[in-house]
């Protein structure tokens, strides 16, 4: 049995997994807040006390660049090592694995169902190719894939942290905005669940957008103010003006930055967009506006126009771990298959 995790800076979603069932197929499930606990060994301990499914192999998914088996979480106050959990867990060092979490995105690609996705450019995809994958979420997560020549290959990045570049005059007065409030104004900042509210107090203090007194009061005592704003910008009443305003901005933001990452890795083989707000402003993804702002790239336009692009609504990041445990169960359960035969 397999523990598989995906460690988010707002939830952490744990799940029980077998060789039977695959990486799509949960025995047991939890879903927290992340916030609410001192350490990942905390959260793990406590769910492995309710279930009835002993484990042997760990694998989490944790948002930061793991270097030598240890993390210290971005938007969390965690430093999580492999070390600690094997030792806390009672399990072997080399049964428990940490990825980071838009690897474990990514690893999730080839491997998706045809109801994990909603497509959002259908486009023309070259067998292949390489693949782009951006994640905002509670912060905002870049990842890719190439093909190796059998199989498609994850590569983690922290793409998410590059500069912020404007598109257009309304960006550029947002990132002079932000330079009085941060000495870096990297994407995360403007297009992730953190930078949501920023977006909004940009157009309500310097353009001059009205607020309602009302979406102000939900959002000044709302755990995560993004899905309020979200929530009175596509919802069926209280509509709104500040929070469409600011979720249109948002989709023009991300729509630029998902074009970028494609154009780095030349994504003939798709574009995937993942991640919680992703999902929450499915309605907006799916307008015109998205796409105008992913193909304005000179040029080079007609390309960005043939690149399939879908969004992920399916907890990708936690299948990615699974696959990517239950593989290295598999391959170590081989090679003792091996050393027992030659012995």
């Amino acid at each position: 049995m397999l523990i598989a995790g995906d460690i988010g800076g707002t939830k952490t979603e744990l799940a029980i997994f077998s060789n039977e069932g695959g990486p799509h197929a949960s025995l047991a499930q939890v879903k927290v807040h992340s916030a609410d606990y001192p350490s990942l060994e905390v959260i793990v301990k406590e769910f492995l006390a309710k279930v009835t499914n002993p484990v042997d192999r760990a694998c989490f998914a944790v948002p930061g660049p793991v270097i030598g088996g240890r993390v210290r979480t971005t938007n969390l106050p965690w430093m999580i090592e492999d070390r600690s959990l094997a030792r806390e867990l009672n399990l072997n060092l080399k049964s428990v694995y940490l990825i980071n979490d838009l690897e474990a995105v990514a690893r999730a690609v080839p491997i998706l169902r045809p109801s994990d996705v909603i497509t959002i450019n259908q486009g023309e995809v070259v067998p292949r190719g390489a693949i782009a994958v951006i994640a905002p979420g509670t912060g905002l997560g870049e990842s890719f894939l190439t093909w190796d020549g059998s199989r498609y290959l994850a590569h983690s990045s922290e793409g998410g942290h590059a500069d912020f570049a404007p598109t257009d005059n309304r960006q550029i007065g947002l990132l002079e905005h932000l330079f009085k409030r941060f000495d870096h104004v990297s994407v995360e900042h403007v297009c992730s669940g953190i930078g949501i509210p920023l977006l909004y107090e940009y157009l309500r203090d310097v353009e001059g957008i009205p607020e309602s007194p009302e979406v102000a009061s939900r959002i000044a005592s709302a755990s995560d103010p993004s899905f309020v704003i979200i929530n009175h910008a596509f919802g069926p009443t209280d509509l709104s003006k500040l929070c469409t305003e600011t979720i249109d901005l948002f989709v023009s933001i991300l729509a630029a930055e998902a074009a970028n990452l494609a154009l780095k890795v030349l994504a003939t083989g798709g574009a995937y967009l993942a991640g919680g707000v992703v999902v929450h402003t499915l309605d907006a993804l799916r307008g015109p506006g998205f796409m105008q702002s992913f193909k304005r790239k000179g040029r080079f336009a007609e390309l960005m126009a043939r690149i399939p692009i879908h969004a992920v609504v399916s907890q990708a990041a936690l299948a990615g771990a699974a696959a990517y445990g239950l593989e290295n169960d598999a391959q170590h359960f081989g090679s003792q298959l091996i050393s027992q035969v030659r012995a």
